[in-house]
């Protein structure tokens, strides 16, 4: 039962119980539901995006497990609303609602499977562009390990993402080197970050992840505050963007 309903309940309650209730009962409970309806809907938003493509495959289970950590980063407050993008197959590319507990999100990705096909960044990029529209979205996260598109169209929407303020958090899986050399140029033009991952630094995207939320939710102060290596880490990348 969410804090609104327990709210309205325990009001309810009186009022079955033959009880009265005052002016400043009355007074105080709109308050608390005005208050946490403002907290949800200031939640930071946060696109998350996956190449579900299958040369995925061998880490898709590792992505599913990971993502729980830019939750776990900022606590069940309400302040993270994450939405799932991915593409896979021939031309499948799906996004979910924005939800704010691990749970929710895992559960959509433990229903999703790796599929052949061609990578569909520059559809990811004009998703978050027409969710911006409609609030700002704090950041993008794509996970990926190739990219099969012109580099001039993923360019521009994310040099038009870096004018909205939507940075791009990009994590490239193995060396693939196109990729990179598009990766590095879509994080620089959103003002975002690049960083490489593999199974051996799954621990490494874990905490990176984790500070992304915090950023999302809170900018360079709240990852200064919170202090932790990581960070720090992202601290530096994103000021080498500026």
């Amino acid at each position: 039962m969410g804090d609104e309903k327990k709210a309205l309940s325990r009001a309810q309650g009186g009022a079955l119980q033959g009880q009265r209730s005052n002016p400043s009962d009355v007074a105080a409970f709109l308050d608390q539901v005005r208050s946490l309806t403002q907290r949800r809907a200031e939640a930071a938003r946060l696109v998350l995006a996956l190449d579900a493509t299958m040369s995925r495959q061998p880490t898709w289970d590792l992505a599913c497990t990971l993502q729980g950590q830019m939750f776990d980063a900022v606590g069940r407050t309400g302040a993270l609303s994450v939405q799932l993008v991915y593409f896979r197959g021939l031309g499948e590319c799906r996004a979910s609602r924005f939800v704010e507990d691990t749970g929710s999100l895992k559960d959509l990705m433990a229903r999703i499977d790796c599929r052949g096909g061609h990578t569909q960044i520059g559809r990811v990029l004009a998703n978050t562009l027409k969710e911006s529209e409609r609030a700002r979205v704090k950041a993008l996260v794509y996970i990926g390990d190739a990219m099969e598109e012109p580099v001039d169209d993923l360019s521009e929407k994310a040099g038009r993402l870096g004018l909205l303020g939507t940075p791009i958090f990009v994590f490239q899986e193995g060396r693939e080197p196109v990729a990179e050399k598009a990766f590095k140029d879509m994080a620089r033009l959103s003002r975002g970050a690049w960083f490489r991952f593999d199974r051996d630094s799954a621990s490494r995207l874990a905490s990176l992840l984790s500070s992304v939320a915090v950023y999302a939710t809170g900018g360079v102060p709240a990852l200064e505050s919170r202090g932790r290596p990581e960070d720090f880490l992202m601290i530096e990348n994103l000021r080498g963007r500026r």
